[in-house]
């Protein structure tokens, strides 16, 4: 990473916006493999059920507790070399898991790795783009995201079911790929070369950065929308693994991977519908959408046959995709001309990383108690049609 390039581009498939899109797909494809490495492992081990939600929460929590940090990291310093550093960081976790460490303390390792690479990913975004093209890339970063957690929830299913051992091999090996694309991202100017690293003043600022994004009417908007969908959606990945027993009666791993990948199919051509016909300006047209995952996931917690749970896990993705992805545009642009891209971003982690770690340990409290999974899932559907009518109307509120 020697070229220095300090300008946003007009081209969209410029060179380094290339090597983000490879290196994020590697990245994201190693990381929703390994949740269900871990899933198999933690079976192998004789664990409790509620053990596997808790896989989720050890993820999260770096995001909770790094949050004041990775903003200023990512702003820091040039935002390849940071993605460079993270995916190096959720090497060392996945290789903790193989050489024998705790499934649950190995995945909070690779959470510290997808912590300080969140901002960095977003962020550089709006150095690579002009803003006009901000939500078409931020359509193909979900994209090819998407596409990596389909591909990396089926891979990682299947290579667990038939080998642990292979599967966490094949998980560092992509990690490794990953780290080797982030060379190729030019070094891109400093976003805020004043920024000191000092515990301290990183808390100060982004306690600042936390006020002055949420008293920003849009920032907060995208703050709260896309934290509610991530915290459920984070969910409803970990229910599928006790909701396809007792709904489907199919009980091996690949089976809630395979419905981990419906979903991602949705979110993938919501994702491309979202960068082609909402513009920033019109960002309140999502809302329709946000309404209708909760309604489908109310109707999906009832269903029992196969082929009509894979239609409506798509159209849930669907819906999910074409709401989140101008919500997180929207956050970049105000963060962009507020604090910085990598702070914005680094407060949007710590919003929808308490809201995940917040409704899994809900999820836990109910499964601990022994409610049906079938009832959990409504429940959550019921969360998220709830908690988006309140925030759809506040903001046409608003709007009025």
């Amino acid at each position: 990473m020697t070229t220095h390039q300090n300008t946003q581009s007009d081209q969209l498939f410029s060179r380094g916006m290339i090597a983000v899109l490879i290196a994020q797909f590697i990245s994201a494809l190693a990381d929703n493999a390994l949740l269900f490495a871990a899933i198999a492992l933690l079976k192998s081990q004789l664990a409790p059920n509620w053990q596997i939600p808790l896989l989720q929460e050890f993820f999260v929590v770096a995001f909770i507790l790094l949050a004041p940090f990775v903003g200023p990291f990512a702003d820091g310093f040039p935002k390849g070399r940071v993605m460079l550093i993270a995916n190096l960081l959720k090497l060392l976790g996945a290789s903790a898991m193989v050489l024998g460490l705790n499934p649950l303390l190995a995945y909070g390792l690779v959470g510290i790795g997808a912590a300080a690479y969140s901002p960095a990913k977003y962020g550089i975004l709006s150095e690579l783009v002009s803003a006009e093209k901000l939500v078409k890339a931020n359509g193909l970063i979900e994209g090819s995201t998407i596409v990596a957690i389909l591909l990396g929830a089926v891979l990682g299913g299947k290579l667990a079911d038939s080998s642990v051992s292979i599967a966490l091999f094949a998980i560092c090996a992509c990690y490794l790929l990953a780290a080797i694309a982030n060379t190729f991202i030019p070094r891109l100017a400093i976003a805020r070369p004043d920024t000191k690293l000092s515990p301290p003043k990183m808390v100060k600022e982004f306690l600042q950065a936390l006020k002055v994004l949420s008293t920003n009417k849009d920032a907060r908007f995208s703050l709260i929308g896309s934290s509610v969908f991530w915290g459920t959606g984070s969910t409803l990945r970990l229910l599928l693994v006790a909701w396809v027993p007792v709904a489907l009666g199919i009980n091996d791993l690949s089976m809630p991977a395979n419905l981990s990948g419906a979903v991602a199919i949705g979110i993938a051509i919501g994702a491309a519908l979202a960068a082609n016909f909402i513009r920033l300006e019109h960002v309140n047209r999502v809302l329709p959408a946000g309404l209708l995952i909760g309604i489908l996931i109310m109707l999906f917690a009832h269903s029992t046959q196969l082929y009509i749970a894979i239609g409506l896990l798509i159209l849930i993705g669907a819906t999910g995709g074409f709401y989140v992805v101008p919500l997180n545009a929207l956050l970049q642009e105000r963060g962009h001309e507020t604090v910085g891209a990598g702070n914005a971003v680094a407060v949007q982690n710590f919003f929808e990383n308490f809201c995940m770690m917040t409704l899994i340990g809900l999820y836990i409290a109910l499964e601990k108690s022994h409610v049906p999974i079938i009832y959990i899932t409504f429940i959550f559907g019921s969360f998220i049609l709830v908690a988006i009518s309140l925030l759809a109307r506040q903001r046409l509120y608003q709007k009025r």
